[in-house]
């Protein structure tokens, strides 16, 4: 049975979740603060953190990179803040994927199961995805379908390769600068913008409209297969 450590100081949440997680056959384990949940996810080890930012005692960033020292446990960050650098800053610490206050039970569960099924292990090391009428081997470096050859350069492949490693997931803009060009390209979103439009034009169906290289403004982007 899945374990989920839930972390949020608002009783009323917690209480929510704790019942509609547990009738749908979830363990469940609860923290108020930042240091509770630091200490329940070394004694239970659960299969699945939700994760509210703003805690009593410490930022949730902080607690998310205390569980990245040692574990490399899903972890789904609940945020009820505007600003989006919060919710970036989580991404970049190693959250999974994050849902914004208030939100939906049904999209909630919707997100654990999906971080849920990523986490399990593949033995897939070199995957194959389809977007549109192509199918790309990242094994190979090869496009096949679609009645036309389709052409990557090195950078186009290597940002097509990290959306595709991690299918679902959000991947913040930072994130993807960092390992795509380098740390002296942090700022630099126009040139995800451009290559993004890029592989949409030569990948997706409807270029305009998106099916699978999909945009999240402001925080980065994701690969909906």
């Amino acid at each position: 049975m899945t374990r989920i450590l839930v972390v949020d100081d608002d009783p009323q949440i917690v209480r929510a979740l704790r019942i509609n997680l547990r009738a749908r056959r979830y363990d469940v384990d609860t923290a108020p603060d930042g240091a509770g949940a630091l200490r329940a996810a070394a004694q239970h080890h659960p299969d699945l953190v939700v994760l509210d930012l703003g805690l009593p005692d410490m930022e949730g960033s902080e607690v998310i990179r205390g569980l990245r020292g040692w574990t490399a446990t899903p972890i789904i960050v609940l945020s009820g803040r505007a600003d989006s650098h919060d919710k970036v800053d989580a991404l970049d610490a190693g959250a999974d994927d994050y849902v914004t206050k208030p939100f939906g039970i049904d999209e909630l569960l919707a997100r654990i199961r999906a971080v849920t099924r990523r986490a399990q292990p593949s033995g897939e090391a070199l995957p194959q995805a389809t977007i549109g009428r192509h199918t790309i081997d990242l094994g190979t470096h090869t496009i096949t379908g679609g009645g036309a050859d389709v052409r990557l350069t090195p950078t186009e492949w290597q940002l097509l390769e990290h959306l595709l490693r991690h299918p679902g997931k959000l991947l913040s803009q930072r994130a993807l600068l960092q390992d795509v060009w380098g740390p002296q390209y942090l700022t630099e979103t126009n040139y995800l913008r451009q290559y993004m439009a890029r592989l949409r034009r030569k990948l997706e169906t409807d270029p305009a409209h998106p099916r699978h290289l999909l945009t999240e403004p402001g925080m980065g982007y994701r690969f909906k297969p």
